[in-house]
């Protein structure tokens, strides 16, 4: 074993070997994986094999297509067969909530370039026999699904590696990990040492093992999974002989059950709701190739439900069963990236499902290592995502809850309970009591409305508008005409002080930083001139700024900002970032009232000309000392007031007492969301994300680009002169008792007109429509999807998304956002785009000016 290394990676499952082989691939040969048994010796070498490209997020799915794509490639340059069954597969729905979730998978397929098809129970039934088409209501085909061997996979991902350079140790545990001054690793084996520049946790079932070592406790748990196999089964040998194939997969979410063909036999599966979660405290470094004793008794009831929708199988006697580990995250997503306050030490685990993910994990974290930045919209996957509220057993909980609900449907407006509450603000119990319905907000409990008093403060989950869509009308309405007060705790906080911090905002931001007592909103790119923040800045004081932001994305800013910090002196920078998390909390007054309100509340003049619109100043509210900023997400007049966590009762009390006479009315995210798309206004995560632009993003009025070099600002400028090939645009809709939720394909007639090539979202290939109105095919086939079905009905086609939208109470609009190509996002017309919405296409029409106050009077009064 060498003593030196680029890169060392610990773990040689299939996830471990994929990284491997694409940090070769990628150009670093001097690199080696560790593995402390065989390799396959953790989940890898007992999973199902199976593998789909679906996933609830858009981007996972984009690496997942990439993922079975890439298993040919890894065959031809290793000589080693992945065994590859590329049967489709098929998931049923039992009931028309089910079917609503299926109606809008497929259309999510419509712009990812995926050839899913709605279909009927009879025509499943003819790709499974074995299923009595009765007790379903429709299903959803997917072609590209399948099966592989899990062995032989991970076993071509190694060989591939090695042929490109790549070293591979075994039967060697890594016991230590320690950093230089320098920023080099010591990876410690029973072996001997090896200094490396960059560490990669692929760990599996060791990943929490391997992240203490380094002081991180990461959010994962390894869960007990069962699956059988039946004994051949004459059934299945006359379906291959008289047709030719394989039987399909087929996914039925009442039983929560997985099926699929195994030799001549059937494989079934489940995610049962009494699960059973594995070493939840330490995993035992002796644990190799073995099996968990199987508890039939607990996949019981889920067998019984899948007698009776699959009685074909349930003659079959049962050949083995069995029961291995395997590792998930709070919310089934792996773990991926840099890990925030270390140097070099990069994350690939809890990749629950490896032979559907590994290969797109494997391609986004070498770029990420080699490029400096994972090349996709890798949101979904960042080990960022969680913050220090994920902890053993909140990661314990939320892990048992997700495996329990894996084949459950997610409403739009549904809250899991696993955990909570987690963090709270002091006004937690009195917004209970004001019979507030609370939300996870990044583990902090959020007021999202207020039910009427003498109701029962509960959504009813639902795709369709609910219970809630009265009472956040009425906290829209009094705001808007009155004055409201809402929590905002949940954003996220910091403060960026001493020598040199504004020369170091304005190197990351791209608007100019304000004068002392000003603020600006900006947002921040990467290199490559993508958004990947969006931010209020106040100057406090000399060299002192607080900054607001998306509470989700904390510490993937902070990992950005640690790394831009100047360095005076190795390790050293004279600027400092504190982040306040909820040491700092938040109330927000708006409506036409606020002032009025706030006044009484205050001890120094809040005219207009005293405090003007994004003015910021230190003042007491109340009697606390506070920080009140001249802005709100609401787009109306208001304030957003700032205090420690000691003051916050005595400043709400104080509004709520002094607001009585102006009629004030509590309000919650839901009315404040509302409320941000009667002005247009973008949200993070949603239609600002590192896939867009700024310009895209039609964030132009906050990009200096003459300002000075800051980063993303060549790419940024080349996107102005070139002009953006997408835009962001506000759309009304003719809804009917439904919103749009988010991924919906916009539709628009646009005949044979020529809008150019339009990048897909989340890198999906090229689509373009010629001249002759016929859609020229792009690079699907590279990325790994098949041909589009259903994106062209005669004039019509499929040019965008949605990124988010619902109903705009106080306009009384159903409205949407999202992007299309830019040619188009001027187009008032009537009658140019559909948006469709639980597989209706409803009338849409772009607003470019914002419905509720266009020329900002209001938040300008």
């Amino acid at each position: 074993m060498k003593s030196h290394a680029k890169a060392v990676v610990i773990g040689g499952g299939v996830v471990g070997c994929s990284v491997l082989y694409h940090l070769a691939k990628a150009g670093w040969t001097d690199i080696m994986l560790i593995e402390r048994s065989e390799l396959t010796s953790g989940s890898s070498w007992h999973a199902a094999g199976g593998f789909h490209t679906l996933n609830g997020d858009p981007n996972v799915a984009k690496l997942q297509a990439y993922t079975v794509q890439l298993y040919r490639e890894i065959e031809e340059l290793s000589g080693q067969s992945c065994s590859l069954h590329l049967t489709g597969g098929v998931m049923m729905a039992d009931t028309p909530e089910r079917m609503d979730f299926l109606r809008l998978a497929h259309a999510k397929g419509r712009y990812l370039g995926m050839d899913t098809e709605l279909i009927t129970p009879s025509e499943a039934k003819a790709m499974f026999p074995l299923m009595d088409e009765t007790n379903f209501v429709g299903a959803m085909w997917d072609p590209v699904e399948g099966h592989l061997d899990p062995s032989g996979t991970t076993h071509a991902y190694a060989k591939a590696a090695r042929k490109l350079g790549a070293e591979i140790v075994l039967r060697n545990r890594v016991v230590e990990l320690t950093q230089e001054v320098d920023g080099t690793w010591n990876v410690v084996t029973e072996q001997g040492a090896v200094k490396a520049e960059h560490v990669v946790n692929c760990g599996g079932l060791w990943a929490r093992e391997i992240g203490r070592m380094v002081g991180v406790e990461l959010p994962l748990l390894a869960m007990e999974h069962m699956y059988l196999l039946t004994e051949p089964m004459p059934e299945v040998e006359e379906f291959n002989k008289s047709t030719g194939r394989e039987m399909i997969g087929v996914m039925d979410f009442k039983g929560e059950i997985y099926t699929r063909q195994e030799r001549n036999g059937i494989l079934l599966g489940t995610y049962e709701k009494a699960c059973k979660p594995w070493s939840p405290v330490n995993t035992p470094w002796d644990f190799g190739h073995e099996l968990l004793q199987p508890d039939i008794d607990r996949i019981a009831p889920s067998l019984e439900i899948g007698s009776k929708h699959f009685p074909g199988i349930e003659k079959a006697g049962i050949k083995q069963i069995i029961n291995g580990p395997f590792t998930f995250a709070l919310d089934g997503n792996p773990l991926v990236g840099p890990v925030q306050g270390l140097t070099n030490f990069w994350c690939a685990c809890a990749v629950m499902a490896g032979f559907s993910q590994g290969g797109g994990v494997g391609l986004a974290l070498s770029n990420w290592m080699v490029h400096g930045d994972p090349g996709f919209d890798v949101w979904g996957m960042d080990v960022a995502r969680f913050g220090e509220w994920a902890t053993l057993r909140y990661t314990n909980a939320k892990v048992r809850e997700n495996y329990s609900r894996r084949f459950s449907i997610r409403f739009p407006n549904e809250e899991l309970p696993a955990a909570r509450p987690a963090q709270t603000t002091p006004l937690y119990d009195t917004m209970l009591a004001n019979n507030a319905v609370m939300g996870d907000s990044w583990g902090l409990e959020t007021p999202l409305w207020f039910a009427p008093k003498g109701t029962e403060p509960k959504d009813i989950v639902s795709f369709h508008r609910s219970n809630d869509f009265g009472p956040i009308g009425e906290e829209v309405r009094a705001t808007r005409e009155k004055v409201g007060v809402t929590e905002i705790a949940n954003f996220a906080k910091y403060e960026v002080s001493g020598p040199g911090s504004e020369d170091f905002l304005n190197r990351l931001m791209t608007n100019r930083m304000p004068k002392t007592g000003r603020i600006v909103l900006t947002p921040m790119l990467n290199e490559f001139g993508r958004l990947i923040g969006d931010f209020t800045i106040a100057k406090a004081g000399e060299e002192r700024f607080m900054i607001w932001s998306s509470s989700a994305a904390q510490k993937y800013h902070m990992r950005w900002f640690e790394k831009h910090l100047p360095k005076d002196a190795p390790g050293t920078s004279q600027v400092r970032i504190h982040r306040f998390d909820q040491t700092l909390v938040g109330l927000s007054i708006a409506g036409p009232k606020s002032r009025d309100l706030l006044q009484k509340l205050v001890d120094v003049d809040i005219s207009t000309k005293a405090f003007r619109f994004m003015d910021f100043r230190e003042m007491a509210v109340g009697g606390a000392p506070c920080m009140v900023n001249r802005i709100t997400y609401t787009g109306d007049l208001g304030y957003e007031i700032w205090m420690a966590p000691a003051y916050q009762r005595l400043v709400y009390k104080a509004i709520k007492d002094a607001g009585e006479e102006f009629g004030l009315v509590d309000f919650g995210m839901r009315a404040l969301l509302s409320m941000r798309l009667e002005k247009n206004f973008p949200t993070w995560f949603r239609e600002l994300r590192p896939i867009y632009g700024p310009f895209e993003g039609a964030m132009d009025r906050f990009v200096k680009l003459e300002k000075n070099d800051f980063i993303g600002r060549e790419s940024a400028a080349r996107e102005q002169a070139e002009g953006p090939k997408l835009r962001r645009v506000s759309f009304i809709v003719d809804a009917a008792d439904a919103d749009v939720m988010g991924d919906e394909p916009i539709w628009a007639k646009v005949g044979g007109k020529d809008y150019g090539t339009v990048e897909k979202p989340h890198g999906y290939g090229a689509q373009r429509f010629d001249t002759d109105g016929k859609e020229v095919r792009g690079s699907r086939a590279a990325e790994g999807a098949s041909a589009v079905r259903g994106i062209v009905d005669g004039d019509w086609r499929v040019v965008g998304w949605v990124t988010s939208g619902g109903y705009a109470h106080y306009v009384q609009e159903s409205m949407a956002q999202g992007y299309v190509p830019a040619a188009l996002a001027g187009d008032e017309s009537a009658g140019l785009f559909e948006i469709e919405i639980l597989g209706s296409r409803r009338p849409a029409r772009i607003n470019v000016e914002p419905p509720f106050d266009p020329s900002g009077e209001k938040m300008r009064a």
